[in-house]
């Protein structure tokens, strides 16, 4: 009720409606270690206010949350993050970011369900914290892309540097990216729609 007394309809904002073109949705994850822009890239891409639970940091975490390199972080993702993209007129992405602590793992699972691809994303500082990250999508058979995050502060390298020390396979898609661009997210995004219609032809093609 307002303040007169009428009833007042709550819904989704018009911005919020899906295309009435939308003719094809697809579930993505957004995956990474702990403070690597993934809340940073679903925020930046998103057309709809993106859906958070990012919670302060807070003592319980000391001793557990390894925050070499992100020191200065002060929030953390606790469940997910969640926003939506249309690709063009009838392609519409719904992204899911997981959290990033080893402890909040086991809501991947549920996350993981349906998805038809993921973006790793990898901060160079920290090249270690992704490689659980790779070994669960390989396990669940889960295409994935991986994207470099351009700190500032971080050290340059090329990329057949990188996949080498990602020891990760010439046909998996390396790109670098700004989580905090939404052109560049966005893109992100578009190579690994292009991965998955490279999969899915190479499958029919006998």
């Amino acid at each position: 009720m307002d303040y007169n007394g009428s009833e007042t309809l709550v819904g989704p904002r018009p911005e919020d409606m899906l295309p009435a073109t939308a003719a094809a949705a697809v579930k993505v994850v957004i995956v990474g270690g702990f403070g690597v822009g993934k809340t940073t890239l679903v925020g930046a891409v998103s057309e709809i206010r993106p859906l958070t639970t990012e919670e302060t940091m807070t003592q319980a975490g000391v001793g557990i949350d390894d925050l070499a390199g992100v020191e200065a972080k002060t929030t953390t993702t606790v469940a997910m993050d969640f926003g939506r993209i249309s690709l063009n007129e009838r392609l519409v992405l719904y992204l899911f970011g997981t959290p990033g602590q080893e402890r909040f793992w086991f809501l991947w699972n549920g996350l993981f369900d349906g998805a038809l691809g993921a973006v790793v994303l990898v901060d160079t500082r920290r090249l270690e914290v992704c490689f659980d990250v790779m070994g669960r999508l390989e396990d669940r058979g889960v295409p994935f892309v991986v994207a470099v995050n351009t700190f500032p502060e971080s050290p340059v390298h090329s990329m057949d540097e990188l996949r080498g020390a990602l020891d990760l396979d010439d046909t998996v898609p390396m790109v670098d990216c700004d989580a905090r661009d939404r052109g560049s997210s966005r893109d992100v995004l578009m190579a690994l729609m292009q991965y998955l219609h490279t999969l899915t032809t190479n499958r029919e093609t006998p």
